[in-house]
């Protein structure tokens, strides 16, 4: 196995142990048990505990920036692919990407290079919302004068609705927080509720 097979073997097997006992319960004895390797195996690859909870977050998270570029990269108009975005964005399931973005907020409070990771991933997916808010109001498809502010928005108000959803089963539907999720991106990109649905259709 090559160096880069075994570190990201490792970091599924991280992950793997941060969803089933939470990022602070996690040993490195936990993930090496869980392939049958040495502890000195994975401290050699990642040296702390702290190295390797922040690499196996940058792991997980790093699937899920992948496919927002790809909604976001549709050869469609910016509206629908901003729609697409915001409305993936949605818990749905076990919720489990949900779950570890808690979890890694939780432990960021105290830990600093879990602090780096966690906003080095947020500042991403704010820049990919802002360039295509950018594009479609330089298109002319809605009139938002500021995209930066209205990508922050919107991520802090998904956030939030998300939290809710995956910390308190039951709090809110998923067909509500679509519906409100709806009249927030249109209320940003400057759009009456019924152009934005009519649009994206």
């Amino acid at each position: 196995m090559s160096v880069a097979e075994r570190r990201a073997e490792l970091l599924a097997a991280a992950v793997e142990q941060i969803e089933r006992r939470g990022v602070a319960a996690v040993r490195i004895a936990d993930v090496a048990s869980a392939l049958g390797v040495s502890n000195a195996l994975v401290l050699y690859h990642f040296s702390t505990k702290e190295k390797l909870l922040a690499a196996a977050f940058t792991h997980a998270a790093d699937g899920d920036l992948a496919h927002l570029r790809k909604l976001l990269g549709r050869r469609t108009s910016a509206l629908r692919r901003l729609r697409a975005a915001v409305r993936w964005y949605a818990p749905t399931g076990t919720a489990k990407g949900w779950r570890l973005w808690i979890e890694g907020w939780s432990v960021a409070l105290r830990e600093p290079a879990l602090r780096e990771v966690t906003r080095g991933l947020d500042q991403q997916w704010k820049a990919a919302l802002t360039e295509v808010i950018a594009e479609g109001a330089a298109n002319g498809e809605f009139p938002c004068a500021d995209p930066a502010s209205a990508a922050w928005r919107l991520t802090a108000f998904l956030d939030g609705l998300a939290v809710q959803m995956t910390s308190y089963a039951g709090s809110l539907t998923r067909a509500a927080m679509l519906e409100w999720t709806d009249e927030a991106l249109a209320r940003e990109l400057g759009l009456p509720r019924e152009a934005l649905t009519a649009a994206t259709r």
